[in-house]
């Protein structure tokens, strides 16, 4: 700790766990030629969002036998249409280790008001016990917890013959973290997080198995416009190759093949994961080098290299503290843990943020920690 005010701050303070920061070099004259003022149904726009789709493969190397779709409500409206849609063919286990997972789960058992729910919830800072799973169901959970920092270590829990669907929020995991598509039915994630684009747009990627599910079943429950993915029994292919299901944002699509561009120019996935543990590291070696501060995430295999979390010895205000402290200095945004997590601090290590911008980042945790615990 330290009472002496540093003299350098981060080139760029943005450490926000969504929106996140954009990719390094970003000005809105990179979005010079976005199709603004035209139709997204237009021969252009379905070739613009094509290019969003196929873009998106590439960089997640996703199998050329997935479908890619550009949906509604970000990340949220992904995993709602995925639990409207798939949900109620038979049971399902519900597992969540922090607040959005929980969310899924309260909604599965009270909107959709499912009969067959089993519920694996985990503290913050732990996984469920992942070897209680069953397979024979369909099996709901997020790869990485945004508000825990609490990840799986990878999909080797799931096993590649299995009964029933796994349904992935992925969306502080895609694009920084190595995610095994075979044994993922349903992947979800909104390109604000990781590669830093504008929000409202979220993406949903089908398996083979998911496909065969949205086409042999139909739920119960009358099916909102926005969820719609079939059409007469069959999947509605269209959403899948540009033809959005309402009207997107031609700008924000924009603005998402220019990040996936700059991701394709460092190396692709692997560049993104490089960087985004690279980052991680930065915040993992000051927490390891000062006695006050903890990783929320108990066990370091499942720690998150995106959303970082950690509490801090002292006053349940400390944190509260220092995020106001650290705003007002412009040293750093948007860093304090989700509301319903334990009271600490979460700071973003995604592929955008520069690694030297976390380095300039440490002094000014110092001294914001001695300001806020005098």
């Amino acid at each position: 700790m330290t009472d002496t005010k540093p003299a350098v701050r981060p080139a760029n303070a943005q450490f926000s766990s969504g929106p996140c920061a954009k990719i390094p070099g970003w000005t809105p004259d990179k979005l010079k030629n976005a199709l603004t003022g035209r139709s997204h149904r237009s021969g252009e726009g379905k070739k613009r969002l094509k290019r969003a789709i196929d873009l998106t493969r590439e960089v997640l190397e996703v199998p050329s036998d997935y479908r890619i779709g550009i949906v509604p409500a970000s990340d949220t409206g992904a995993v709602e249409m995925a639990l409207w849609s798939l949900l109620g063919q038979r049971g399902v286990d519900m597992l969540a280790w922090e607040s959005f997972g929980e969310g899924w789960v309260s909604d599965v058992v009270k909107q959709l008001k499912l009969p067959d729910v089993r519920k694996m919830i985990a503290p913050y800072g732990e996984l469920p016990d992942l070897a209680k799973v069953d397979f024979s169901r369909d099996v709901v959970f997020t790869w990485n917890g945004t508000t825990s920092g609490v990840r799986v270590v990878d999909a080797s829990w799931i096993p590649a013959e299995r009964e029933g669907l796994t349904i992935c929020d992925a969306t502080s995991a895609a694009f920084a973290q190595e995610m095994d598509f075979a044994k993922l039915d349903v992947v979800t994630f909104s390109w604000q997080k990781v590669l830093g684009g504008e929000g409202a747009h979220g993406v949903i990627i089908l398996s083979p198995r998911a496909v065969a599910r949205l086409e042999s079943y139909t739920p119960p429950w009358p099916m909102p416009k926005i969820f719609r993915m079939t059409s007469g029994g069959k999947l509605i292919a269209g959403i899948f190759e540009g033809e959005t299901i309402n009207t997107p944002s031609m700008l924000c699509v924009d603005d998402y093949v220019v990040a996936l561009e700059w991701a394709q120019s460092i190396g692709g996935l692997k560049g993104l994961r490089a960087r985004a543990d690279a980052n991680a590291a930065v915040i993992d070696r000051w927490i390891k080098s000062h006695n006050f501060a903890h990783h929320l995430a108990k066990v370091p295999a499942t720690r998150s290299n995106t959303s970082v979390c950690f509490t801090l010895d002292g006053a349940e205000d400390v944190p509260k503290k220092m995020v106001k402290l650290l705003e007002a200095e412009k040293a750093a945004y948007d860093i304090g843990g989700y509301r319903d997590a334990p009271p600490g601090l979460r700071i973003w290590c995604g592929a955008t943020v520069e690694t030297a911008d976390l380095e300039k980042l440490l002094p000014w945790l110092d001294w914001a920690y001695a300001q806020a615990s005098a």
